[in-house]
This record gives C-alpha cells, sequence and structure tokens, in this order.
C-alpha cells in the first residue's frame, strides 16, 4: 500500500493519512441542505469524498463514507413557507430528488446519509452536554454556544475572534451574551411547522450541531477525514471543530479537514444565492453522465474549476477517447512497458488525491497503447480497467470489441489489394461494407487495422 497524503485545513499541509487497526478510514463530509434541487456545483464535494474512497479501497483500505442530509434548516422554513407546503414535505420531496439526482451519477451511494430530523436525541445529548460543562447558555428558549469560551476557535479557520461574524445578522442579538455567540437550539418561532421537546421548550436544533452529533454518532471522535466544500470552513466547520471539543474535554472531532473548491460560473461561485445555478439534472442531461465525472477530476479538488461549455465539450470528447482506446485493447495483462504509467497514475492519487497529475499519467498510457495497437501488436487492457475504475468510468470498457473474424480480415485483404491496385471505388466500397459489420479501417505507417466503431 501507497503513503497516502492529504492536505488538512487547519494545519495548512499535508499529513500521512492513518488508517485504524484493520484499514478503516472514516469519512465525514457535509451534505446539501434539502430546500430545493441540487446544482452540479453540490455534485463536485459528492463525486470527489466517492472518487477517493474507490482510491482507499483500491490500496486495501476500509473507507467507511457518511454524507449527511440537513432537513431541518431556516432556508427549508423560508422556502416552504413561499410554496404554502409544509416544509417536513418539501424536505422529504427534496430528499427524494437529491438521492435519484445523485444516483445519475452512478458512482453509488455514500455508507451512511444520516437525516438530522432522524438525529434528535444525539443533537440534544451534545447541546445538554455543553450547557452543563459551561460552554453554552440558555436564554429564553434559545441555546448559545460561548465562542469565546474556546481558547482554539479559529484555529481551523485561520481567522482571529474579534474579526469573525457567524453571517446570523440580527437574529438573536438581543439574546445574545456576545454578538459572535452562534445558536445550538432555536425555540419555535411563528409559521415554523416543525419542533421537537427539548429540556428548554420546543424548538429546533442549529445546523452546527446537527453535523457534530451526526458524525459522533455514526463515526466516533478522532475521525479521519471531515470535508465539504471550502465555503464551509467558517463558520460552520470552525463551530463544528469548537462544540465537539469543548464538549469532550479537547478532543478533536477531526484529524484531518479536506475542503473542496468551488465550482464557478461566469467568474463566481455557483450558488442558489446569486443565481448561477444549472441543475445536477440539467447537466446530466446536456453533457451525460461520463463527461460530468471526467469533468470533475480535471482539476485538483482544492481547486476551484469554472463549469463552461468549452470545458465540458472537452471532456465529452475525453470520454470518446477513451471508449475508442479501450475498443481496441484485448482481455487480459498489460504490457510491462506501460507499466509505469499506472504507477505514475496511483501515485499521483497518493499525494493528496491529485487527479489532474493522474489523468496525465493515465493519458499518456493511452497513447503508447494506441501506438502499440497501431503496430500490430495486441494491448492487455486490465491497467486500463484498474485505472478507470478509480476515476469511476469504469463502464467505459463495457463495449470492448472481439477481434476481428476471418470475414473481418479477409474485407480488410481484399480492400487492402483494391487500393494497391488503385481501384479507389472498390476499396471504397469493402470499407464501406467493413463499417456495416461495426468496424472503423485505420490507416496507418504500419498498414491497415479494424477499430470497433
Amino acid at each position: 500500500m501507497r503513503q497516502i497524503r492529504l492536505y488538512d485545513t487547519r494545519s495548512a499541509a499535508l499529513h500521512d493519512l492513518e488508517p485504524d487497526d484493520g484499514g478503516r478510514v472514516a469519512i465525514y463530509a457535509c451534505g446539501p441542505t434539502v430546500y430545493n434541487r441540487i446544482h452540479v456545483g453540490n455534485a463536485r464535494p459528492f463525486v470527489s469524498y466517492l472518487l477517493l474512497a474507490r482510491f482507499l479501497r483500491h490500496e486495501g483500505l476500509h473507507p467507511v463514507v457518511v454524507y449527511n442530509i440537513t432537513d431541518i434548516n431556516d432556508k427549508i422554513y423560508d422556502a416552504a413557507r413561499l410554496l404554502k407546503t409544509p416544509s417536513a414535505q418539501l424536505a422529504r420531496e427534496m430528499t427524494a430528488y437529491y438521492v435519484a439526482d445523485t444516483d445519475g451519477l452512478r458512482l453509488g451511494r455514500p455508507d451512511h446519509e444520516p437525516l438530522a430530523s432522524e438525529t434528535m436525541d444525539a443533537i440534544l445529548d451534545l447541546t445538554a452536554e455543553l450547557v452543563a460543562a459551561g460552554y453554552a447558555y440558555e436564554s429564553d428558549g434559545d441555546v448559545y454556544f460561548r465562542v469565546r469560551s474556546d481558547v482554539r476557535y479559529g484555529s481551523l479557520s485561520h481567522r482571529a475572534v474579534d474579526d469573525m461574524d457567524q453571517g446570523e445578522g440580527v437574529e438573536g442579538a438581543e439574546r445574545k451574551e456576545d454578538p459572535l455567540d452562534f445558536a445550538l437550539w432555536k425555540a419555535q418561532k411563528e409559521g415554523e411547522d416543525t419542533a421537537w421537546d427539548s429540556p428548554w421548550g420546543t424548538g429546533r436544533p442549529g445546523w452546527h450541531i446537527e453535523c457534530s452529533a451526526m458524525a459522533e454518532e455514526l463515526l466516533g471522535l478522532g475521525l479521519h477525514i471531515h470535508g465539504g466544500g471550502s465555503d464551509l470552513v467558517f463558520p460552520h466547520h470552525e463551530n463544528e471543530a469548537a462544540q465537539t471539543r469543548c464538549a469532550h474535554d479537547g478532543a478533536e472531532l477531526a484529524r484531518t479537514w479536506m475542503h473542496v473548491g468551488m465550482l464557478q460560473m461566469g467568474g463566481e461561485k455557483m450558488a442558489k444565492s446569486v443565481g448561477n445555478i444549472t441543475s445536477l439534472a440539467d447537466a446530466l442531461a446536456q453533457w451525460g453522465r461520463d463527461a460530468l465525472v471526467l469533468f470533475f477530476s480535471t482539476a485538483h479538488y482544492r481547486q476551484p474549476i469554472a463549469y463552461t461549455d468549452d470545458a465540458l465539450q472537452q471532456a465529452r470528447r475525453s470520454v470518446a477517447r477513451l471508449r475508442e482506446a479501450s475498443r481496441r485493447l484485448v482481455a487480459g495483462p498489460s504490457p510491462e512497458a506501460l507499466r509505469r504509467h499506472t504507477v505514475r497514475f496511483f501515485d499521483a492519487l497518493a499525494d493528496d488525491f491529485g487527479t489532474p497529475a493522474a489523468l496525465a499519467a493515465l493519458w499518456e498510457w493511452v497513447r503508447e497503447a494506441n501506438g502499440a495497437a497501431d503496430r500490430g501488436e495486441p494491448v492487455g487492457r486490465d491497467d486500463l480497467a484498474e485505472m478507470l475504475e478509480v476515476l469511476g468510468l469504469d463502464n467505459l470498457l463495457e463495449e470492448a470489441a472481439p477481434e476481428p473474424d476471418d470475414v473481418d480480415r479477409a474485407l480488410l485483404e481484399r480492400r487492402e489489394a483494391a487500393r494497391a491496385a488503385r481501384d479507389y471505388a472498390e476499396a471504397d466500397r469493402l470499407r464501406d461494407e467493413l463499417a456495416e459489420r461495426g468496424w472503423q479501417v485505420r490507416d496507418g505507417a504500419q498498414g491497415a487495422t479494424l477499430v470497433r466503431r
């Protein structure tokens, strides 16, 4: 197994991944807030963590991926109010859409997809622990976390406490001891049609406490990787880290904080609040699943990536190139001469999941394999299958063609003879006959070969 290194946002450095005994790797990633159909930008972290899990399995490890669903949130109440529909019904409908839309990526599902609404006991217990320890306080049915009580607050986002703003506006300002404090529990307000009983009155949890509770309940403390989009570093992940740390005598929620860069459209982050969004469903319909999955791997996961027609068209062409290359290969081991590119591919993924460098190695493998096929040398496709499986593109190998049969080879020989005799009409007719049988004639320096159409 390779030594795998990942970039940790807190330390701003690469760290070795140290699995548990037995190879378990616990991964928790923050998923969608289900008040609308998800956009293609929401899909980037989903794809990134599932592909990372594929790579870890390739290396003999046992990743456990938790990707939560936030189905209690102010945005859901606001959207439901506008639609004049019960908030719980809207959350259920959007959750179903989310599952259907991400199923369209055909990468499988995370191992666990907890709902905040189904984790209430753990949320209440964690909140009560913070209150009992003095890190949180009740105020008119709300419960707030005392930010300044955590001496390590700001260590994840690298911000000074006095320079922070929770982004909550004036909500609850009169009930807070400090404007920087954030809500763990919110008393039920007029127009909010879902609520739960608690020691502090009827209400519902704040966003940050939901994820801390779900992560701890399913994976425990000190999970290997906590992820999400880079826009979640502050305040969401900073607050998660703080409340978990304070509830457990300084024990950290995660060893590595792994954040995925934003998808951009028109030079800005793709977001519903900006209005520059394309739904995942529409993106899949326009470009196809294969091009979209490959597109996400063309940029390093930590970097932003621009969602443009040119970029998706290039990804579509790359998919066609991979599919065509696979059709020229035969079943079985790949030549040893190509193995160095396969090794580079997986070494790149071990180095902070560097998919651009991995793709560069993959294209070198394809280029040399095509050259060998042009020379009439049989090339086994095992290495290509191994690489494409980790990229979530192993389906491109399903159309690998059988070898030409005796009739095909005879037609090709007759076509070559016609060309040598300058009987180009007959050569074209034989080429068309081969096309009807599913073959493309490719002329090269070493003569003509047949490639499955």
